[in-house]
């Protein structure tokens, strides 16, 4: 790192403005830790043969002794006292190994799962007992520590801290101190540090030291190192002091149109991702999903101000004449390859008018393409109506990161259906539950509950967590999950009620593959394991719509395993198991 860090003690703990530094003690595990067998008369090597031999030299003792009863026939109760001393020397022995290999090493051979993560056997009951969350029988197998083969690293002493902690970190340059003291002073903005260093990492890195003086609080969790702080410049983030790490699971493959597909979840959410995989596994086993894109087109709508309700109503009658879609349609796209006018629909409030745009994009989530082409047609018609007066290109009749009812009846984005036909046996061994128990309980939560509590288009069970996640892996806009998130599930008993049909309508799925987060090295890493990394050359706006429907093909996968282990009364207790952390919080020191 160009530029240095205080301590997160040296901040944190200052009296009458002088920073009081603590000091960070490393401890070697090999020279100064105190280890059990150290205690013993001999080497551990030398204790651990002796015992061996032990063992082995009683074990053939009795055998032959044994034996040599049994040729003669003599009771094998009867025993003399040569045999006595080796019997015990065998329990001693037996205790000693059992306790140094340990009892894990035991029951790892003994509860070793299945490598197959799909087995299709669900009778016998999973090693936990209590699955997580809803995540019955799709564990993985347990991964073999790899620690033991490394040197162990060097332990921190919690209640003693040393400069020594930051060698790793240089001390800022005599150019980048004077540079943030001029950051803290206030006369250089921190906005522009960017521009006038042109290097964004040494320019973050200042910011972030300027930033920890003037606030007296520690960043040290806060990663800086390894990140390309030149690929979020202009397009991303503005100031930035470092990156955060959300861990990204796997689930699936979904079967999902024939094809398999493997689902990129960012999230901290304990077991949302397993839970996830056992649905993907009752869909794979049933047959998969299907998918179909009902609608695509990125929607926005301005809002115009005129002197009379009349003269409002003129423009409304204007925009909506078949006789002038040719025109406003090439006024439209002229600013874009892809972006391309489907319809203009409007809605008048007093002296106002609100105009909603819905254009096709590409395999861009397209906000900025539609709003371009929208602009286009603001300027094209102040030439027939003067007296037009702009408010915004944004009138909240598009409508953009709010539940609203036009997206939830209109559509935004991709609309999508996505179903399935999971079978009897499949809901009773992977899901654990019953299809009169999922029904009953989709119509009266998901349905009947929703309806009560005065719900927006949010007649599921979760679908918002799996969008989140999947979205976050993949580099959309977090905060367009609101109307992304409009879901209607519905469950209904077919062939004489032995199977369940299942699906899920998504109506507003705001997603892209080119732009914003999606060209980031980790978005754009699970864009790849998705297949729909970047623009479609060939046929644009395949890539977007085949993420859109993997989007719902997840989200059926998660409303089924929720919507079981509800049914099966399962969740609070996984929760409780499995979504709890461990950790001693009394023991954690605040910074």
């Amino acid at each position: 790192m160009e530029v240095g860090r205080r301590s997160a003690m040296e901040y944190n703990n200052t009296k009458e403005g002088k920073p009081l530094k603590m000091k960070v003690k490393f401890v070697d595990d090999e020279k100064d830790v105190v280890k059990a067998s150290d205690a013993m008369p001999l080497p551990l090597y030398l204790t651990n043969t002796l015992f061996f031999t032990l063992f082995f030299s009683v074990v053939y003792f009795l055998l032959t002794s044994w034996r040599e009863k049994i040729r003669t026939n003599t009771p094998l109760h009867i025993i003399n006292l040569s045999e006595i001393v080796a019997i015990l020397a065998f329990v001693v022995s037996f205790i000693y190994l059992l306790g140094f290999f340990g009892i894990d090493f035991v029951q790892s051979l003994i509860l070793q799962p299945s490598n197959d993560i799909w087995a299709a056997d669900d009778d016998e009951e999973d090693a936990r007992k209590v699955p997580c969350v809803q995540a019955l029988d799709c564990s993985l197998p347990k991964m073999a520590p790899i620690a033991s083969s490394l040197k162990a690293a060097p332990k921190v002493a919690p209640e003693v801290f040393e400069e020594k902690a930051m060698i790793a970190t240089p001390p800022p340059t005599e150019e980048d101190e004077a540079i943030i003291k001029a950051v803290v002073a206030g006369t250089i903005p921190s906005y522009s540090l960017e521009t006038k260093l042109g290097d964004c990492k040494r320019a973050a890195s200042i910011r972030r030291e300027a930033l920890q003086r003037v606030t007296g609080k520690s960043l040290e969790g806060l990663p800086l190192e390894g990140f390309d702080y030149e690929s979020i410049l202009g397009q991303c983030c503005e100031m930035p002091v470092g990156y955060i790490t959300i861990p990204v699971g796997i689930a699936g493959p979904l079967m999902l149109d024939g094809r398999e597909f493997s689902v990129p979840m960012a999230t901290t959410e304990g077991c949302l991702v397993a839970s996830t995989n056992r649905g993907c596994k009752a869909i794979n086993l049933s047959g998969g999903a299907s998918s179909v894109l009902l609608k695509d087109g990125m929607t926005r709508a301005p809002v115009v101000r005129f002197n009379s309700a009349k003269r409002a109503a003129e423009l409304k009658f204007f925009m909506e004449d078949p006789n002038n879609y040719e025109t406003i349609s090439m006024v439209f796209n002229k600013s874009s390859r892809f972006g391309r006018l489907q319809t203009v629909k409007c809605a008048v409030a007093g002296k106002n008018l609100y105009m909603r745009f819905c254009c096709s994009t590409g395999d861009a989530m397209g906000m900025n393409m539609v709003s371009k082409g929208v602009q286009n047609v603001l300027d094209f018609l102040q030439n027939d109506f003067p007296d037009m007066d702009v408010i915004g290109i944004s009138g909240n009749y598009c409508s953009d990161k709010k539940p609203a009812a036009v997206n939830w009846i209109e559509g935004r984005g991709k609309s999508v259906v996505c179903e399935a036909v999971i079978k009897g046996d499949i809901v009773s061994k992977v899901l654990k539950t019953n299809v009169a128990a999922l029904v009953e309980l989709n119509m009266l939560k998901n349905l009947t509950g929703s309806a009560i509590a005065g719900a927006l288009g949010g007649f599921n069970a979760h679908a918002s967590n799996i969008v989140s996640a999947v979205y976050l892996a993949t580099g959309q806009d977090p905060a367009q999950n609101i109307e992304s998130s409009h879901c209607i599930t519905m469950m209904e008993a077919i062939n004489d009620g032995k199977d369940l049909h299942v699906s899920v309508t998504m109506p507003s799925i705001e997603v892209g593959t080119v732009g914003g987060g999606t060209q980031l090295a980790s978005q754009s890493a699970c864009l790849n394991l998705l297949g729909v990394k970047g623009a479609n050359r060939e046929a644009p706006g395949t890539n977007a719509r085949q993420l859109a429907s993997v989007v719902a093909g997840s989200v059926l996968a998660g409303e089924l395993s929720l919507m079981s282990a509800i049914a099966a009364g399962q969740l609070v207790k996984s929760h409780m198991k499995y979504n709890r952390s461990n950790k001693d919080v009394t023991a954690v020191a605040s910074t």
